[in-house]
């Protein structure tokens, strides 16, 4: 359950973002002249709910072969669903995120990376959540959103009616309040933008609320689209279902046993691993309560049910036959489970094994509901429903490139890969870093015939590496010409209607790291100009000092009294247009970045 905090709300509530009338009402205009003239009705345009958890790789279901994980309510679905064998996801998550809301690649998008404001996405992209609440869905996400925490990036600018979650990447993140304190249970969330405190394990709230919302929008005698991302089982790992966990911990033999790379603290390793366990059962469960809920209200058979990672599993375990981990853009790392479940259309227990990927749900899901694509969106995914619904398609040219890396743009050919239906290039350079140095050092995988990526043909094929190499090269070609300037990050909005107080935090500020004594600053923009208070808040209590704010290129000093919380500074005059925020603490003979600032209209 959920109760309203009696705290300081920290943002003000959202409205929907009208990011371009004309767009928009062009997008409805087709939509509505579609459902009219559809052979779908609005009564027999399917409910969706789509699943996607954090971190959990493709082998961490008892349905792809875990002989440890307990997932039985999921596997039970698997065997209803009609399923995709060959689907892929990105590395990491905001770009799975990002191609997922969108349909198209996330550097279309300006989602480049993780944090440090390049996890924003550009607001002028039409997400899923647009296009249905645009066809008289109502719209709800439940979890992590990831894509942008201030206006006009939030999920509630971007055509959700409903949102409860976390900010940033996870909780236990910089981006969390304060006072959160690192907590999955009894968690500091945001509903419609306004700060709550929320009662039992995140998971649980989350499907808790999804269903709340399904009652509400059945109740309204309105279809539903309802969006559950958990940020389970994300790590950290201190705070897990403690009854699951120990339940984990009596199986530690055969934990050990799903362990790839011998650990230098085995006994370590299998803690974490009871724990990540613990996590995916509690996720398993509450899809329990979801399909019973959705029996309860006769809902089932024309409610389309999907289920997804977002990358791969979060340490080095079973990943089936396949090789490598979250980061790797080897299979284990880039590969998830698709299984759909909707009775009333698709065959339970059908696979197929046609190459699929996160850029095609929107355009599945769009064509499932009967409405149609948004006017002037060009997707770089595909509909599904073909494939799903048994027709025959011709699927040979379709090829896959996924590619994400720490930095500010793309380099060419850093840790990229791109699949044919036979056929994998990659360059493994490395998530972690912006930059490789020398030549690439390419490695091509026949998947037909080796799945787990142990023979390199680079050079005993060199017409087939020619040829991925040429498509790779023209797919960033493509990308990086999407629009004008086409890597800037987004801005954040301040002094709007939209968002009576703005939060600004360490995930979006623009510097090379989140720690304390990193010293970032945050891209603004001003629709009018005018008076606002900044508040800053220390991320622990500092020594006597003094905090400089910088705003464009006026700065204003405050002393800082030993064991300040924060400081307020009244006053600040920030003209229209675009400007740059910076607050740095200084005590001890040192300079520190700020937790958080908060800027608000006077």
């Amino acid at each position: 359950m959920m109760r309203l905090d009696d705290q300081t709300v920290v943002t003000g509530a959202g409205e929907f973002h009208m990011k371009s009338i004309i767009i928009r009402a062009f997008i409805g205009l087709l939509a509505l002249s579609f459902i009219a003239n559809s052979p779908t009705s609005a009564a027999e345009r399917p409910n969706v709910v789509l699943v996607m958890t954090d971190d959990q790789g493709i082998g961490d279901f008892g349905a792809t072969g875990n002989p440890v994980f307990e997932t039985p309510r999921i596997d039970a679905m698997a065997g209803r669903s009609s399923s995709m064998t060959t689907f892929y996801v990105s590395p990491v998550c905001s770009p799975t995120r990002a191609c997922l809301m969108t349909g198209r690649y996330n550097y279309r998008t300006r989602v480049i990376d993780t944090w440090l404001g390049r996890s924003m996405m550009e607001p002028n992209e039409v997400t899923i959540a647009e296009a249905l609440s645009e066809a008289g869905y109502a719209t709800g996400i439940f979890g992590k959103w990831h894509l942008g925490d201030c206006y006009p990036m939030r999920a509630i600018d971007q055509g959700f009616d409903e949102a409860l979650i976390h900010r940033g990447g996870g909780l236990a993140q910089p981006s969390e309040p304060r006072e959160n304190r690192r907590r999955y249970t009894d968690a500091i969330l945001f509903h419609n933008g306004q700060q709550v405190q929320s009662e039992g394990f995140c998971t649980d709230v989350y499907f808790d609320a999804a269903l709340d919302f399904i009652d509400q929008a059945n109740d309204d005698g309105k279809n539903f689209f309802v969006y559950i991302p958990t940020n389970a089982p994300h790590s950290p790992y201190h705070d897990v279902p403690e009854d699951l966990r120990q339940h984990y911990m009596e199986k530690a033999d055969q934990l050990a046993e799903l362990i790839v790379d011998t650990p230098n603290n085995l006994q370590r390793e299998i803690d974490t691993l009871a724990r990540i366990a613990a996590m995916i059962t509690n996720v398993d469960q509450n899809m329990g309560k979801l399909f019973d809920r959705l029996d309860a209200m006769d809902l089932t058979e024309n409610t389309l049910v999907i289920f997804l990672v977002d990358n791969g599993p979060n340490t080095s375990r079973y990943v089936g036959n396949l090789r490598g981990k979250k980061n790797n853009v080897h299979d284990g790392g880039v590969r998830s489970p698709l299984w759909l479940q909707w009775p009333a259309r698709l065959a339970a227990g059908q696979s197929h094994a046609e190459l699929a990927a996160h850029i095609d749900l929107m355009p599945t899901i769009l064509e499932a509901c009967g409405v149609e694509a948004p006017g002037g969106v060009d997707f770089d995914g595909r509909s599904l429903m073909p494939i799903l619904t048994g027709q025959s398609v011709d699927w040979s040219d379709r090829q896959v490139v996924l590619q994400t890396h720490r930095g500010d743009q793309p380099v060419r050919y850093h840790h990229f890969m791109i699949r044919d239906p036979r056929w994998k290039l990659l360059h493994a350079s490395g998530f972690g870093t912006e930059d490789f140095s020398g030549a690439p050092k390419f490695e091509l995988y026949d998947l037909l015939n080796d799945p787990g990526e142990s023979k390199n043909l680079v050079d005993e094929q060199p017409e087939v590496f020619a040829r991925l190499k040429a498509s790779y090269d023209a797919w960033f070609d493509d990308v990086s010409s999407t629009r004008p300037d086409n890597y800037a990050p987004p801005r954040i909005q301040i002094g709007t209607p939209h968002e009576d107080v703005t939060v600004l935090t360490r995930q979006d500020w623009r510097d090379g790291t989140w720690e304390a004594e990193a010293t970032g600053f945050w891209e603004l923009s001003v629709p009018s100009g005018g008076e606002f208070e900044v508040r800053i808040e220390f991320d622990e209590r500092p020594t006597p000092g003094f905090v400089v704010l910088r705003v464009g290129n006026a700065d204003y000093r405050q002393a800082i009294p030993g064991r300040a919380e924060s400081a307020v500074f009244e006053g600040i005059d920030i003209p229209a247009g675009d400007t740059r925020l910076q607050a740095v603490l200084t005590n001890d003979g040192k300079q520190r970045g700020i937790y958080q600032a908060f800027v608000s209209r006077r």
